[in-house]
Formats: structure tokens, sequence, C-alpha cells
């Protein structure tokens, strides 16, 4: 479905409102689908999405569809898009490195390259290849003339510019690679949560869509919290109960095993909920299973601790979002159009190629 594109037959006869109402189409599509009960060609979706990455489980694929559909609601998507020009000063050929880490990742990245104008070259994630094809599909079913706009590549070799996200091992060989052109490289990132002490349960336990949702996989899941002193961690292992069910994958319950021994062994002091792993650490990521917990003495303190680590922040969340700069439990997986990864402008980054 998806060809090669010449710079000398580059399209040009769909402008800005024509992409524009195709991702709304898209949105309107994917918040239509039946997931309550899905049917044969959703489930067999489903299926083929976890026979290729078995961390995409129904549960957590749903969960992306829904979220690229709520990033597609028209009006929110219209105010973004109005932020910046209609049309580029010059359209490209615009290399995307796609990560594969959790469902459909990369796709706030070919929004805003094929939304801008450009022409998107993708280069997927191995572990994503089935999920992003499918819903890259289904624009082009919705809008024909995006076919000669987005070409999956294992190469990068024709792109006037780049985007690549990945470790930070892969940084320093995107770096290499693509350091000569424009670019955005991203690196290792996650999130955090501040504790109070004040939180209702309630918020607590909304907390465990921040922790657990992707099994824990995503730079927006929360791998370390900041705790007052004194701070009693039995309300919120109590409140996380309801996730439990994380632990009927295979591969976490792997992992929770697996971390589980390393702390017996190494008698290092931890709480244990029967499926996550607490434990106090200077260590920004924790692994799967495993959260990461650290004391303040004071609110300059804690200031202090997270300035520190800004510059690996993904997210920060709080209850109710009363801490400066973060969001509400709960919402770390559900960005909004404009929270861009690590805090970059991408669409500004895209408008200004020449």
């Amino acid at each position: 479905m998806f060809f090669f594109l010449s710079r000398l037959s580059f399209p040009t006869d769909m402008q800005h409102p024509n992409r524009l109402a195709a991702f709304v189409a898209l949105g309107h599509r994917l918040a239509t689908l039946p997931t309550q009960e899905p049917d044969d060609a959703l489930y067999s979706l489903l299926s083929q999405c976890r026979n290729q990455n078995p961390w995409f489980d129904q549960p957590n694929v749903l969960a992306a569809l829904r979220g690229v559909a709520e990033l597609l609601r028209e009006e929110p998507l219209r105010r973004w898009s109005a932020r910046y020009p209609p049309e580029p000063a010059t359209p490209r050929l615009v290399g995307v490195v796609m990560a594969g880490n959790i469902p459909l990742v990369g796709f706030h990245d070919a929004l805003c390259v094929l939304l801008s104008g450009h022409v998107l070259l993708a280069k997927l994630s191995k572990d994503d290849t089935v999920l992003m094809r499918w819903v890259l599909d289904e624009l082009v079913q919705l809008e024909p003339r995006f076919a000669d706009r987005i070409q999956l590549v294992e190469r990068l070799n024709a792109a006037d510019a780049f985007i690549a996200t990945g470790s930070d091992n892969t940084a320093r060989y995107f770096d290499y690679y693509f350091g000569k052109k424009p670019h955005i490289i991203r690196r290792n990132r996650t999130s955090l949560a501040v504790l109070t002490g004040r939180e209702s349960d309630h918020d607590l336990g909304l907390l465990g869509e921040d922790i657990f949702r992707y099994y824990g996989l995503g730079c927006r899941n929360v791998s370390k919290l900041y705790a007052p002193q004194g701070y009693n961690f039995t309300p919120l292992l109590d409140a996380l109960q309801p996730w439990h069910r994380v632990l009927e994958h295979n591969r976490y319950q792997n992992n929770y095993d697996y971390n589980k021994s390393i702390l017996l062994v190494n008698r290092v002091p931890h709480l244990d909920s029967g499926f996550l792993l607490l434990t106090e650490s200077a260590q920004l990521v924790s692994p799967i299973s495993v959260l990461h917990h650290v004391a303040y003495a004071s609110e300059v303190d804690l200031l202090d601790q997270l300035t520190d680590v800004a510059a690996q922040t993904q997210c920060l969340v709080s209850g109710g979002a009363q801490y400066p700069g973060s969001v509400a439990f709960g919402q770390a997986q559900h960005p909004g159009i404009s929270d861009y990864a690590d805090g970059v402008d991408t669409m500004n980054f895209l408008a200004q190629l020449i």
C-alpha cells in the first residue's frame, strides 16, 4: 500500500484542511471500534499484535487505540494545529525511527510529519509493525492521497531530516548517522510521582494506571516515588491491589520472581504486595515489577531532588496535579496532543525545515 516517493513527484494536491479532516476521521474510526465485544476483524488484529509482541495484550492494545482516538478529537486537534504554519516552507522527506516499547508509541511523530505537510519515511520497530501498519492503512483508506506521503522503509538514506527515539546507547548511534542533518534524537526518560501523605485512597488507586499500564514499559510509566520522611506505604499498596492481574502475564511474573529473588538474596529491605516490589533506591529507573522510592525532608529538598533529575524526567504526577508542573494521578498515560516527548516541540521543528 505504501510506495516510494521521489522528490520530483512530491504530491501537491492535498492541503492542510484535507490532512486534518483525514486524521479527524481516523479518530472517529478508532473511537467506534467494538472494543467491549471485539468483532472478528478486531479480534484478529489483537491476536496478531500479541503474537508479534507478547507484551501487547488485548487490554493494552485497546488502551493505545483509545489513546490515539483521544489525541484526534476534532476541536483540540484543530486548536493545536492552528498554532503552526498550515503548509511547510519546503516539503521534506522526514525519516522517523519509531520505538516499540508500548503500542503505537510512534504514532504522534507520524501525525506531526504528515499533518505538517511533509512526507513520512517510517522505520517501524520490529516489536510494533502489525498495529502501526494497521493504523496507517486505516488512514490511507480514509484519505487515499496519503498513500503518496507514507513510505515504510528499512533504511533512511533518502531522508532530509530525522526524528529518532531509542535508548541512551542507540542515541549515540543516531547522533553519528543523523547528526549532520536536522534532527530530534530522544534518549531514556522515565516518570515520577510525588506523594505527600494527604492523598485519598481513591487518589492512590489512580496511581496504579501510571505504574502498571503497559506493564511499566513506557517512558510515561512511574518508576520512582518521592515521599516525605516516615511515609507509610501500606495504604498505597492496599490501593494498588486491583492491579494484581498483571501477575497473570507470564513475562511480568517472571520479572517479579527474578527481582524478588535478587532483593532477598542481597537482603535488600523492601515491601512486597505479591505483584509489586517497593524498595528505596537512588536509581531513577526501576526494573519491571519494581518501584523505587526516596524520601524528602522538605518542599525545598523535594524541589532540589526533582531538579537534579529533570533532564531524565518525562512526566511528573501528583494527587490532583497539586505539585507544580505535574499531572494528576492516573493521567501519565493520557498525554495531550501538545505533550511532546522530551519536551521538544516536534511541530515547530518540522515547520522550520527548509
